[in-house]
């Protein structure tokens, strides 16, 4: 497969990103505004890791566990990653790292082309810190059956189709619905929140090359 696609990738992220407009546009009304992280925000990095597979660019996704822990965002669709440890060199070291440890993926096979915009969710005090990266060739992924409940497979070209973007009601808890939630339709599952604001940036940034349109 040709690699003119990610090498386009790496150029545009070396330019201005599109930043909070290209996230907004997969973010549900309430998070349409800018938050300053406060200053004891936790800081974490995940990865948008390209390869190819049945003549297309992949991304690779996570399901969550259900009931992990103390995770404030068990079940939903996420990019590999996590919090930053101590030990980490840094915050892309933190992305690579999870990424082997979550998906099976070796650090030293994935090149790391940039980083997007960073994004602050408020429900669990993360700063989380985009990083986009790419595999010659498809991983042979081995779930972290602890944390991942489920691998998901998604063709860029199918992320990229306005017909996956779409919109929902979300009942969070008994008394919480979220009303219009924008989301990837991602083989039935719902993407959305956060890693769909982070993927709606890196359309943007795609979009920027030529090569893909929406």
């Amino acid at each position: 497969m040709q690699h003119s696609f990610i090498q386009a990738i790496a150029d545009e992220l070396r330019h201005p990103l599109p930043g909070q407009e290209a996230q907004f546009r997969m973010a549900h009304v309430v998070r349409q505004q800018a938050v300053t992280p406060p200053p004891g925000a936790r800081q974490a990095g995940v990865m948008a890791l390209f390869y190819p597979h049945q003549s297309d660019w992949h991304l690779v996704f996570i399901e969550r566990q259900p009931h992990h822990g103390h995770d404030r965002h068990a079940g939903q669709i996420s990019f590999p990653g996590g919090k930053f440890e101590d030990s980490d060199a840094s915050l892309e070291e933190t992305a690579l790292r999870e990424t082997e440890e979550e998906v099976g993926v070796p650090v030293d096979t994935i090149e790391v082309l940039g980083k997007l915009t960073e994004l602050y969710i408020p429900v669990s005090n993360f700063q989380v810190h985009p990083y986009v990266g790419f595999t010659d060739s498809r991983p042979a992924f081995v779930p972290d059956v602890e944390e991942v409940r489920t691998i998901l497979e998604v063709p860029f070209s199918h992320l990229s189709n306005p017909a996956t973007q779409r919109k929902t009601n979300l009942q969070l808890a008994a008394n919480i619905t979220l009303k219009g939630v924008p989301y990837f339709d991602v083989e039935g599952k719902i993407l959305w929140g956060a890693t769909a604001m982070m993927v709606s940036e890196l359309l943007a940034v795609a979009e920027r090359t030529g090569l893909v349109s929406s």
